[in-house]
């Protein structure tokens, strides 16, 4: 088969097609008044991670859907990433998934049949890491490739985290290192360094499942995945949710190597200048290079977790435990909302 390379079809890449927050806001602002569903717990009020409903059992179940245009070339990888990428986000409201059916949209005359059913093997892959079939779908004829999962989970109801249950003290942790739009930026520009394209591919595969076993502990007060609003744009959401104010030691933030290299070379995505657009003037001073760190859309990004102090020696434990020791760092505490910026930055 000859060489494929599924950036080149599309305008937008991963979760940085995602629609700006500002713009979504207006999206899904409505001055209509809609059924009240009882056994609802979380829905369109919040920006959460999925819908949650009560399933009157002591469980919940929860649903959501992902999906978006290549961020990378090869459509193994695609399909891997998107179903990572969709399935984090019940990882992300502390539950298991159980099923999954994919969404796709392809461009048959512009890309055969075999290059879409290398998306769904890699899907399947993922789903297969994840202890769940990939049971179905749906697909159209669509200008650009677009690929993800719808997926459903469970959860026990006491187990539920959101992102609206941070309190002032907790402490904060993340998953993975920032910098995967400037990764996958430089790499459609024909900078990325090979090491770097491999450590990027590992990055956004790389399972959430934290989050089903965060979801037991009663000291996790709040968690959400980070992805195409970037870091600032998903804790500013934790800290209007949750009625506080953050500070973030920017020293602390897990980065991915050789950032300050991509960046001098311009290779940021559009994504980030929307994103901080959108949010900017709701964070502290920063320079330019932490702007574009803070902004930087993540693609099947790691957990932002907000934390008891009182449970930080057990939180420890659980990362370490699970493979996660480089991240036992804190990157920042949630403080009293005060008259500043809902972000301050140090």
């Amino acid at each position: 088969m000859t060489e494929i390379k599924l950036t080149q079809y599309s305008h937008g890449a991963g979760c940085g097609c995602k629609i700006s927050p500002e713009v979504l806001g207006k999206i899904l602002h409505s001055n209509e008044a809609f059924p009240d569903f009882k056994n609802l717990i979380v829905g369109n009020n919040t920006r959460d991670d999925a819908a949650v409903m009560d399933l009157g059992n002591g469980t919940a179940l929860i649903s959501t859907t992902d999906f978006f245009m290549p961020i990378v070339d090869d459509a193994f990888d695609f399909g891997r990433i998107a179903s990572a990428n969709a399935i984090s986000d019940v990882y992300a409201m502390g539950g298991k998934p159980v099923l999954a059916i994919a969404i796709l949209g392809w461009p048959i005359d512009k890309l055969s049949p075999e290059v879409a059913a290398k998306v769904i093997e890699g899907s399947r892959k993922i789903c297969a890491e994840a202890g769940i079939p990939l049971a179905g779908g749906h697909s159209i004829d669509s200008p650009e490739p677009i690929f993800g999962l719808a997926v459903n989970g469970i959860v026990p109801i006491d187990h539920i985290k959101t992102n609206s249950g941070a309190k002032t003290g907790n402490i904060l942790f993340f998953t993975k290192p920032i910098g995967i739009g400037i990764y996958t930026t430089a790499e459609k520009k024909g900078l990325l360094k090979p090491e770097h394209k491999i450590l990027a591919i590992e990055n956004m595969t790389k399972l959430n499942k934290l989050g089903a076993i965060l979801g037991g502990m009663k000291e996790v007060t709040a968690l959400t995945d980070v992805t195409g609003f970037g870091l600032a744009g998903h804790l500013k959401e934790m800290c209007e949710g949750s009625n506080v104010h953050a500070e973030i030691d920017f020293n602390k933030l897990p980065l991915l190597p050789d950032l300050e290299y991509y960046i001098e070379n311009n290779c940021f995505p559009g994504g980030t200048t929307r994103n901080w657009k959108s949010y900017g003037d709701a964070i502290g001073n920063v320079t330019d290079f932490q702007k574009t760190i803070l902004a930087d859309p993540q693609t099947s990004g790691g957990l932002l977790i907000a934390v008891e102090k009182e449970g930080v020696s057990a939180l420890h434990n659980v990362l370490k435990e699970n493979g996660y020791k480089e991240f036992v760092e804190p990157m920042g505490e949630i403080k009293k909302l005060g008259e500043g910026k809902v972000i301050g930055v140090r």
